[in-house]
């Protein structure tokens, strides 16, 4: 057993060396996809030793297609067949293989009936899907696929369509317009700790930001700031977002989250997806507190919705479900009320009400 071995590399032999032999004799004819995707910190590359006390361990996913997966029973039975109990020093449970569709599996974890999925999904839909669930579906590695269909459904996946992209950089946008003065406003009068309350909740906001400006899905809580980390944007803004966390008091605070301000809002205007906006911070009114007007960058943004019904919607600010909760359990809405029958999930719903 190696310190060293990732997870994804203990996956890869697992496929190389125990799912290809068992398959390619038993069943040489099957046609199949094979992959690491979906949940764990071994998919996003970021396990250690500690991942393996908990769901780590050699696996892999097999899809095939819908005619044949009346055959997953003689697939298990290949791949129990005098199974070891270890693979490479791990402990090894078949069990854990999954045999699935990739409609299926995927519609599964993306809250949509395996017929929704194939017919792709409409720009609503993309809002009611947690940012650290298609960073699973895309992220992790494809074995094979013989027939295709994996490569296509991720690459579907890949990021948000344009629309939700525009949509969900000016909901956080609006976010830090509607705090950006009540952090020194906090502070001000005397509560430190308020203050610091509300410039974290910036900051994460700010991140969230940088994700969305560089095209790349945030992974939920315990990743978000490693996975800033590796942003092309991290080296220039991490010093001031530090500074900003760590401040002791309100000035200092407002400073580096200013600088981050102006730095971000560079960042927007070098996508070019709206005219420039000017980047300097100023008062807020007449009070003592230096503001970016976050608020100017969302209506440039919602300006470029094509869609009339994002466009209605981003009147109302919400944004998608991560910007509208972080409760882990709510952003699982979509896939703990997914019906057999592929009927609406209850935040699909509730958008669709509010058009």
């Amino acid at each position: 057993m190696s310190d060293n071995i990732s997870g994804v590399q203990l996956s890869q032999w697992f496929y190389e060396y125990y799912i290809v032999p068992r398959l390619s004799s038993i069943m040489p004819t099957l046609s199949y996809a094979a992959a690491l995707v979906g949940p764990g910190s071994e998919v996003l590359g970021f396990d250690t030793p500690m991942s393996r006390d908990h769901d780590w361990g050699p696996r892999v996913l097999i899809f095939v297609h819908e005619a044949d997966i009346s055959q997953r029973e003689a697939i298990f039975a290949a791949l129990h067949k005098a199974a070891p109990a270890t693979f490479n020093g791990f402990p090894l449970n078949v069990d854990q293989t999954i045999v699935a569709t990739v409609p299926a599996y995927f519609g599964r974890r993306l809250g949509l009936s395996p017929s929704r999925l194939l017919e792709g999904l409409d720009l609503l839909d993309w809002l009611t899907i947690p940012a650290q669930r298609l960073a699973e579906l895309t992220g992790g590695i494809v074995y094979r696929d013989d027939f295709g269909e994996l490569t296509v459904v991720r690459e579907h996946l890949s990021f948000y369509p344009q629309d939700v992209w525009l949509f969900l950089m000016a909901s956080v946008w609006n976010r830090i317009g509607q705090e950006e003065h009540l952090m020194p406003r906090a502070g001000f009068v005397g509560d430190e700790l308020g203050a610091a309350l509300i410039a974290s909740r910036l900051i994460r906001d700010v991140m969230s930001l940088c994700f969305l400006i560089e095209r790349s899905y945030a992974p939920y809580p315990k990743w978000f700031g490693t996975a800033f980390r590796q942003l092309a944007c991290a080296d220039e803004l991490m010093p001031y977002l530090e500074a900003a966390q760590n401040a002791k008091e309100w000035r200092g605070r407002e400073q580096a989250l200013s600088t981050t301000y102006q730095i971000v809002a560079q960042m927007h205007n070098e996508l070019q997806l709206t005219e420039p906006i000017e980047v300097r911070v100023n008062h807020f009114f007449d009070r003592p507190f230096s503001v970016i007007g976050g608020n100017r960058f969302a209506d440039a943004l919602v300006s470029k919705i094509e869609d009339s019904s994002l466009r209605k919607l981003a009147a109302f600010n919400f944004g998608g479900i991560d910007q509208i909760s972080d409760n882990t359990d709510f952003r699982a809405i979509q896939e703990r009320f997914q019906s057999p029958s592929g009927e609406t999930n209850p935040l699909r719903a509730f958008f669709d009400r509010l058009l």
